[in-house]
């Protein structure tokens, strides 16, 4: 027998956010691709200055969204399933899946918060030290200018700060673009452009954290009534 009355309504309320929720599932997970292929990020995050790779901490966070959107794809087509067929089996299963799924939002979400300054920070503690060995002339330093030439022209900055900027003109002509006027009155530090590049990225899967946890918030609480309303018509 099937849900009569408000639980029916529920039911097919239900189905229209676990496809709304499907779809934003695709959306995250093409998103987090995007983000793993992104240009400027894999340029800078594959280099490698001697022995040492660039600290890839970043993808970490890009991994868990790209496994978060997949299971989103297919919790969201079992909770329209089970919604249409009124199945307490399938739509517990549902339950069960989104309460794993929130808790490791929510764990992704501590992680991100606690590593979003650091994943700036280590990225520019290796752009420090390629440009170090560069201009010092170190051991591999032929390995320190191509790091640092990669850093300057995908991010289009010059230097880590104004006093290298200003007074070490010899490098920049080696190391930045051609137009060494540009370089000194146009283009940033590299620094500033690191942290850019990494907080506006970060930004990104935030907000895309927050939409999908409202969501699921909502989807627990319709399966729930959902359930409820389906034990008691077969009661009756």
């Amino acid at each position: 027998m099937g849900v009569e009355g408000c639980t029916k309504c529920i039911k097919y309320l239900l189905f229209v956010f676990n496809f709304i929720f499907w779809l934003a599932g695709g959306i995250i997970l093409g998103v987090a691709l995007w983000l793993r292929h992104d240009s400027q990020t894999t340029n800078i995050l594959y280099l490698q200055l001697g022995d040492k790779q660039a600290p890839n901490t970043f993808y970490v966070g890009i991994y868990i969204l790209i496994a978060v959107g997949a299971v989103m794809m297919f919790v969201g087509f079992l909770g329209c399933y089970g919604a249409i067929q009124e199945s307490q089996c399938l739509l517990g299963t549902f339950f069960t899946c989104l309460v794993i799924l929130f808790a490791c939002e929510v764990a992704a979400g501590i992680w991100g918060f606690v590593n979003k300054d650091q994943i700036a920070k280590d990225v520019k503690q290796f752009y420090d030290q390629a440009f170090q060995q560069a201009i010092m002339g170190e051991a591999d330093a032929n390995n320190a200018k191509a790091v640092v030439k990669t850093f300057h022209e995908t991010l289009d900055c010059c230097g880590s700060d104004i006093g290298t900027a200003t007074f070490t003109p010899l490098w920049k002509e080696d190391l930045c673009r051609k137009d060494p006027l540009t370089n000194l009155f146009e283009n940033k530090n590299c620094h500033k452009k690191i942290d850019e590049l990494f907080s506006g990225k970060l930004y990104l899967i935030g907000i895309a954290a927050v939409v999908v946890a409202v969501i699921m918030i909502f989807e627990m609480i319709l399966s729930m009534v959902l359930c409820c309303g389906i034990r008691n018509s077969s009661v009756y």
